[in-house]
């Protein structure tokens, strides 16, 4: 989307929760230039944080402290905490007339909640009782390499193997993996904290909690959201979800199979002109994703698009992308671009 989308964003009252944490801060310093015309900003956060000043486009609000009163007024309110103070405080918000985009997984698998990803499903938003939600921050990129190619053909089969950086644990997994790599480089023994592992020169192939059939809750929702996203509840897929020594960017080894064959070129195209998507790929040359690249940019980047060895139907690629950014932070400004332009608020 443009910069320009939605034209009445300045008389949009707009509320922060969770204004202080690492999205809430992308969030604030990707819509300062989207929208700079945005004045009513309401920033909110816990009852420690209340009282920090945080400038906005040369504007300095006063972080307040979230409470039952605080979205009176509000036209939107975006929402990223954890998953028990979302379920506690969007009601809350709708009650009073905002509409809420939510960042945790408190509501994505509702059957009366959106589930949203601008570019692959944007008309989702038309139809809503207050609460849209944005998807995981794996999920995400992967619905949106797959969109393009099931315009070809319907998609049979996904295995997507993820490698997501600490920042997907909050601030404190980044402290944790600076803390760790100090002490690892200097000989000293690393404090185990916030992680279910040592992260600093390791990989942790666990990401949230394990289920009874051996996949963990971040697979599961890759599983989940990714067919109510491409409104596809057949397709067969599977993920395996790995925690790497990465500051930001989330990276996804890819296999897609398809019901009928799509060649490497026609791929390549297909993704080329799919919004939000950057192809990246010649590796003759070394050119191909990395988290380093993709850290502080908007598109989702793909590369390494190739046959897949093992199915003639079937293609890989390497993805890439910000997970503070698209992953979160943006795609939620994005669905509010999507309600403003197609006149969803208050529906």
């Amino acid at each position: 989307m443009e910069n320009n989308v939605g034209q009445n964003w300045d008389n949009l009252t707009i509320a922060v929760v969770g204004a202080t944490g690492v999205v809430g801060s992308e969030f604030l310093s990707i819509i300062a230039d989207r929208h700079p015309e945005i004045g009513n900003l309401t920033l909110l956060a816990s009852h420690r944080s209340a009282g920090k000043q945080i400038d906005v486009n040369g504007k300095t609000f006063t972080v307040q402290e979230t409470t039952k009163d605080s979205f009176d007024g509000v036209d939107l309110a975006f929402i990223s905490v954890n998953t028990a103070m979302s379920k506690e405080l969007a009601p809350i918000a709708v009650s009073a007339g905002a509409v809420v985009i939510d960042d945790s997984s408190a509501f994505r698998m509702d059957d009366d909640v959106p589930l949203v990803v601008p570019e692959v499903n944007g008309q989702d938003v038309e139809v809503h009782n207050g609460i849209i939600a944005i998807p995981n921050c794996s999920t995400t990129p992967l619905a949106m390499v797959a969109h393009p190619l099931r315009e070809v053909s319907p998609i049979k089969r996904i295995i997507a193997d993820t490698y997501q950086s600490v920042s997907g644990a909050g601030g404190s997994a980044m402290t944790e993996l600076r803390e760790q790599s100090a002490a690892l480089l200097e000989g000293r023994t690393v404090e185990v904290k916030s992680q279910p592992q040592q992260i600093g020169f390791n990989v942790i192939p666990h990401i949230d909690a394990f289920q009874e059939n051996g996949y963990t809750w971040e697979e599961q929702k890759m599983i989940d959201e990714s067919r109510k996203i491409l409104h596809a509840p057949d397709i067969a897929i599977s993920a395996t979800c790995v925690r790497v020594p990465v500051y930001i960017s989330h990276s996804v080894s890819i296999h897609i199979e398809l019901q009928e064959p799509i060649s490497v070129n026609e791929a390549r195209e297909r993704l080329s002109v799919m919004a939000g998507l950057q192809v990246m790929d010649d590796p003759a040359n070394n050119i191909y994703p990395m988290p380093w690249g993709a850290a502080g940019k908007d598109d989702v980047f793909v590369g390494r698009i190739r046959q897949d060895a093992s199915s003639c139907n079937g293609l890989a690629m390497w993805v890439v992308s910000d997970n503070l950014r698209k992953g979160a932070a943006l795609n939620s400004i994005q669905i509010a671009e999507e309600i403003v332009e197609r006149g969803c608020l208050g529906k």
